[in-house]
């Protein structure tokens, strides 16, 4: 995905964690503005979706009201479930394992560690029902990712996922710039924290 395309999408992600309404309302616009064959519907939706992971439900289901009473309608594809519903934690066992290398032994026994139950939710959900879903390539989801939790201010997940999207094949300029892409919406002082900790960990 090219830059600009992936800043816009972080633009809206960073938008619905914080629940920036105004800001919500203002992307909204902008995308009704653009002729819908010039944007990538489908990535748009993606990134709705896949914010929940990071804020929860609530702020997603207020975020898309907001989106819908602001006129935006994005499409929904039919048959857009990715890989097969009966085993999820095994498709998201590959993306977890590209993202955390030869941390992801260690990553899993510490979440076994915090609570069974919740690390089976991670592995099922997060991982194996969103993260794998089509409609974004395994980098541009983690580029997502890292705008996103620099925007929440959690610094050990947003070192994780830094390294993570080098690993799925961003660049570690990449990783730096969609922070800057939505720096202007993040709470004062987290985008410079941000780069701090995205500059350790994001070389290769």
């Amino acid at each position: 995905m090219t830059s600009p395309a992936i800043h816009g999408l972080a633009r809206l992600g960073v938008a619905v964690v914080l629940h920036d309404v105004e800001a919500l309302r203002g992307i909204a616009r902008a995308l009704a503005a653009e002729a819908r064959a010039s944007r990538d519907e489908e990535a748009l939706r993606e990134t709705l979706l896949q914010c929940h992971v990071f804020c929860g439900f609530p702020r997603a289901l207020a975020a898309m009201d907001v989106l819908r009473d602001a006129g935006w309608r994005p499409e929904r594809p039919t048959g857009d479930e990715s890989g097969d519903p009966d085993d999820p934690a095994s498709r998201g066992a590959g993306l977890f394992d590209t993202i955390y290398g030869k941390n992801a032994d260690g990553v899993r026994a510490h979440l076994e560690g915090l609570d069974p139950a919740f690390a089976r939710w991670i592995a099922e959900h997060a991982y194996g029902r969103v993260l794998t879903r089509p409609g974004l390539d395994a980098a541009s989801r983690e580029l997502l990712a890292v705008a996103l939790l620099a925007a929440l201010g959690h610094d050990r997940q947003l070192a994780s996922h830094a390294r993570g999207a080098v690993r799925c094949g961003a660049q570690p300029v990449e990783v730096r710039d969609v922070i800057d892409a939505a720096a202007d919406l993040m709470p004062e002082g987290f985008p410079e924290r941000a780069h701090e900790i995205v500059d350790r960990f994001s070389r290769k």
